[in-house]
């Protein structure tokens, strides 16, 4: 028992090496074998298998203690197959199968005696034929599975000779000549893509054997069967840039025909609107063009009045007159006279504020009225200066002289004269014009002057 699973261990360790060895040097090409829908092909339908495993009478159907022989042994079994595929999920494959069948303590013969202890049954040689249906190669998503279940059933033949050992250990032939029998064998199991041209078969198989002289103890009403599960390689025929018709998916390929043509329609659909915008995009340049050549006859840069086409002085100031061409004119001169000086003089003389602020008081407002009209209508410039005397931190007085000149400015400004034009400007306790040990002098110090220009 111990020598056939070390001898079972190292044949699937073979199989299981040389599936990997298969992996790697035909998985490269497993994308290649595409098939369109309904074009029948080409495909590979023939393929050839080898297999090894395990033999015992033993099975899954049934209730196994009822059987001639309630000790199974585990034998090794091999062989092979040539299948022909004719559908996706139909096909028919010649099996061949070679091994061993053991089995001991047998159950009470119909007198109730025992009388076996062992039996072993030689399979020279079996043949079968049987259908092969594959499951679950239909898929929407994806182009072929990486494992395909199958079912196979039909109907075989095949010779043996056993030989039976008794209670004392004496072993003898059930028959001298070999035994020719009928069996039916059903299996499943599925196959794993290695690559494009071999596949790992794992499986199960149930022998109906259509007697019960298999285990050379004819016992009772029902016939003898056995099983056999194994691993093996299934090879390809053909080239591998062809698909095998076992692991077609119409399905998928319906799925991918439709969205290659889907992407060829849109490729062709995008092309016609590029070609489209190409022809929208020149005739806006054009558009654009001819615009900017009309725009050159109408346009004012400098906004003086006088079109760009005619104008000889371009990039005038804003506000700036000109004349027809676009040039300024010559500006009028404007002199300062005595009134006006006297005007400015008398809001100097007329300056009040609060003590300690910036607010202006009333009476002032008269004078400082009269200089702004002076500035609005003869569009003079003004510079204020604020000054106080010593009193106080220069900081402060800095501040107070600053914003008393602003103050006067903004008064200014609220009655009409251009701010652009009026520069205020606070000058502290720096710039005294009298001692400011006196308070006379002080009272002095404490002044805005106006300077005209």
């Amino acid at each position: 028992m111990k020598t056939n699973l070390k001898r079972t261990t190292l044949l699937l360790a073979g199989l299981l090496a040389g599936s990997t060895l298969f992996a790697q040097t035909t998985d490269s090409v497993s994308t290649q074998n595409y098939v369109q829908p309904f074009s029948g092909g080409p495909f590979r339908t023939w393929s050839i298998g080898l297999h090894g495993g395990l033999l015992t009478p033993y099975t899954i159907f049934g209730a196994n203690g009822r059987q001639d022989f309630r000790k199974p042994q585990s034998e090794v079994g091999y062989g092979g197959y040539i299948k022909k595929q004719f559908s996706p999920t139909f096909g028919i494959q010649a099996d061949f199968l070679r091994g061993e069948v053991s089995g001991g303590n047998s159950r009470p013969n119909d007198a109730g005696v025992t009388t076996n202890n062992s039996f072993n049954a030689k399979l020279n040689w079996s043949g079968a034929l049987s259908a092969n249906i594959t499951l679950g190669n239909i898929s929407w998503l994806n182009k072929k599975s990486a494992i395909q279940p199958y079912l196979t059933a039909g109907a075989g033949y095949m010779a043996y000779k056993t030989t039976v050992t008794d209670l004392s250990g004496t072993t003898s032939n059930y028959s001298n000549n070999d035994i020719k029998e009928w069996f039916i064998p059903v299996g499943l199991g599925f196959k794993i893509n290695l690559g494009s041209s071999v596949n790992l078969d794992l499986g199960y198989q149930v022998n109906f054997v259509q007697s019960d002289n298999f285990d050379g103890f004819n016992v009772g009403s029902g016939n003898d069967r056995f099983s056999y599960a194994h691993a093996g390689l299934e090879f390809i025929l053909g080239s591998s840039k062809t698909a095998q018709l076992a692991t077609y998916n119409p399905v998928n390929s319906m799925r991918t025909e439709y969205v290659w043509q889907n992407a060829q329609t849109k490729a062709m659909l995008q092309a016609q609107i590029d070609a489209e915008k190409a022809k929208n995009d020149q005739l806006r340049t054009d558009l654009n063009t001819t615009n900017a050549n009309l725009a050159k006859l109408t346009v004012d840069s400098d906004g003086d009045g006088v079109l760009d086409i005619n104008d000889k002085c371009p990039n005038t100031p804003a506000g700036t007159k000109v004349d027809g061409s676009g040039c300024p004119l010559a500006k009028p001169v404007v002199y300062i006279t005595e009134e006006d000086k006297r005007v400015v003089k008398d809001a100097i003389n007329n300056l009040e504020f609060d003590l300690g602020k910036a607010t202006i008081r009333e009476r002032s407002f008269p004078s400082l009225d009269r200089v702004a009209n002076l500035l609005t209508e003869k569009n003079f410039s003004l510079k204020l200066a604020g000054h106080t005397d010593n009193t106080g931190s220069d900081a402060l007085n800095l501040r107070l002289s600053k914003d008393r000149a602003e103050s006067i400015k903004s008064y200014l400004v609220s009655k009409g004269a251009n701010a652009s034009r009026i520069e205020a400007t606070g000058y502290g306790e720096s710039q005294p014009i009298a001692t400011n040990k006196t308070a006379a002098g002080r009272q002095q110090n404490r002044r805005v002057e106006f300077t005209l220009y």
